[in-house]
């Protein structure tokens, strides 16, 4: 597999969980504004090579999903901010511009300092 995308989560806000119960992971670039602490999972970019495109593949830690959807601005907040909305909703569409979709299928615990990223392959 290549690897299109890599950081490591630096920081948890406290409402992660409450977004990962409905099937939500909010990701953001370590530069993300003090109000959007609190539900993010911030990171600290290692590498960045690509677009995502349907079909890649979304790592988090030791487990990998497959990429059913991209929204029109997902790639731009991605490569831009370090911002990801991920929804674990199986839509083959994305609702909103920003949303990734992948499987419906329960997110993995995030704990600071595990790896995430998107690869290809």
């Amino acid at each position: 597999m290549t690897s299109i995308y890599k950081s490591t989560v630096t920081e948890i806000g406290e409402m992660v969980p409450a977004f990962v119960a409905e099937g939500m992971l909010v990701f953001f670039g370590e530069g993300a504004p003090d109000e959007l602490r609190d539900f993010c999972i911030m990171h600290e970019v290692i590498h960045k090579q690509d677009l995502m495109m349907v079909g890649d593949f979304v790592a988090i830690h030791d487990q990998e999903f497959e990429i059913l959807a991209i929204g029109e601005v997902a790639n731009e907040n991605l490569m831009n901010l370090g911002h990801l909305n991920l929804k674990a909703n199986g839509n083959t569409e994305a609702d909103l511009p920003g949303d990734v979709c992948i499987a419906e299928v329960a997110l993995p615990e995030i704990t600071v300092g595990i790896e995430f990223g998107i690869r290809r392959g």
